[in-house]
This record gives C-alpha cells, structure tokens and sequence, in this order.
C-alpha cells in the first residue's frame, strides 16, 4: 500500500495548553466533534473518537506542548492493523497559538479526504468553539 503525509499549519486565539486540552480532554473533545470520545492521557494509553470511527494510542505527550499519536481510521482500504502516525506540536504566538500538525503513513487514496478532514472536523470546529467561550 502506498501512503504519503499530510502537513497543516493552523493559527488559534488562544494558549497552546487551551488547544492541546480541547483534543486531549475527552469531555472538551466530544463537546468540538459532537460524538463520543474517549482518551487517555497516559503514553500507550488508548483514545476512541467520532464514536469509534478513529481508534488509535499515545506515543508521546507533553502537556501543552506536543501529541503524537498512531491512528487507525474505519474507511475503505484502510487494513485494520495499519495506523498513521499524528503529530500535535502547539507554538505560543503573539495573538495565540500555531499548531504544526503532520500525519504520516497515510493510505494515498485517503489523502483529500484527511486532509478535508482535518479542516472540516477539527481546526475550524475548535475555532468556532473558542469564539463562542
């Protein structure tokens, strides 16, 4: 299977802890994708979002600072045993944070639609969630 990367630079008004506890606090995370999520927040802990459409496990965490995460996705021609590796690194800004996401490993022909995905169910659901707190 042939796979490639994903690469996203996002700008959000608010601290890099703020932004790394919306995806790694499971109530905060449920309330931006509006499904049930589960997360640990030990390394090799496990996390299931979107109501288990994503399953995967912690690689690393640093409060605040970076998440790197492997991810299993429930779409067609993504074997079951494969997973894309996540990376979360959150950069304080003068108005905010940057986030530097980057997903390896990632089945080519779902590259568009991730890359879609991101955007659609995460980054600007985070943003209209901080403009409406």
């Amino acid at each position: 299977m042939k796979t490639n990367s994903i690469h996203q630079t996002v700008q959000f008004e608010a601290t890099p802890k703020r932004i790394y506890d919306l995806i790694m606090d499971a109530k905060l995370h449920s309330s931006i994708t509006g499904s049930s999520v589960v997360i640990s927040n030990e390394v090799e802990g496990t996390f299931s979002v979107f109501d288990g459409y994503c399953t995967g496990y912690n690689i690393e965490l640093a409060d605040g600072e970076k998440i790197v995460q492997a991810w299993n996705f429930k779409e067609d021609g993504w074997p079951d045993t494969h997973y894309s590796i996540c990376t979360f690194v959150f950069n304080k800004a003068d108005n905010g944070c940057i986030l530097d996401f980057t997903q390896t490993n990632v089945p080519e022909h779902k590259i568009q639609a991730l890359t879609d995905g991101w955007n659609d169910y995460y980054w600007e659901p985070i943003k209209n969630y901080l403009a409406n707190k």
